[in-house]
């Protein structure tokens, strides 16, 4: 099933002011789109891959991943499934802690495609997180076990197998392959 707009043609500010839905829904030129829950494969690799991101990024204060966080801005509000943020970007309240509105685009956006899922509108939302300062995004789709990678101003490329997967440049000793996030599918 492919979602259709449950809305169309309001505001960005009017999209804000409503309560959030269950599933989560973004706001894209004008429409709102209801993403789909997640299901256990998209759910596994999502919590695996947020984890290990934080254990390799967040004790040296170098970046930090978000699950299912809500991200405005470029006049749109997605809600990637990780997005991850350099530490020095994250937003902050007057506190000092981590604030509930972020409205600048991720460092590093990563979705994952559920079979429901419309292709063609994440990496829509991928490229657009590029046009607006994003430096890496991972579409991954657990179906075919494969990872498009995009970069900015290069053309995306199909990574499989045992395939190194680009991350952000303030990780570089991390080195992770397409069958290292996959395996997390299997419980043997």
């Amino acid at each position: 099933m492919i979602s259709t707009p449950v809305t169309t043609l309001i505001s960005l500010a009017e999209f804000l002011q409503q309560p959030e839905t269950k599933p989560a829904s973004e706001y894209i030129d004008g429409n709102i789109y209801q993403k789909p829950m997640p299901k256990g494969k998209h759910s596994a690799i999502q919590t695996f891959l947020a984890s290990a991101i934080n254990q390799i990024s967040t004790p040296q204060k170098i970046a930090r991943g978000f699950t299912e966080l809500r991200c405005t801005f470029g006049g749109r509000s997605i809600i990637p499934d990780i997005s991850v943020f350099n530490w020095e970007l994250i937003p902050l309240d007057n506190y000092g802690e981590i604030e509930n509105e972020f409205t600048i685009p991720p460092n590093w956006v990563i979705e994952i495609l559920s079979p429901e899922q419309s292709s063609t509108r994440v990496i829509n939302n991928i490229l657009f997180c590029l046009k607006h300062g994003t430096e890496l995004g991972w579409f991954l789709d657990p179906q075919e076990r494969l990872i498009i990678t995009f970069l900015p101003n290069q053309l995306p490329e199909v990574k499989q197998n045992q395939d190194i997967l680009p991350v952000l440049n303030s990780l570089p000793d991390w080195k992770i392959s397409v069958e290292d996030i996959f395996s997390c599918l299997k419980l043997n």
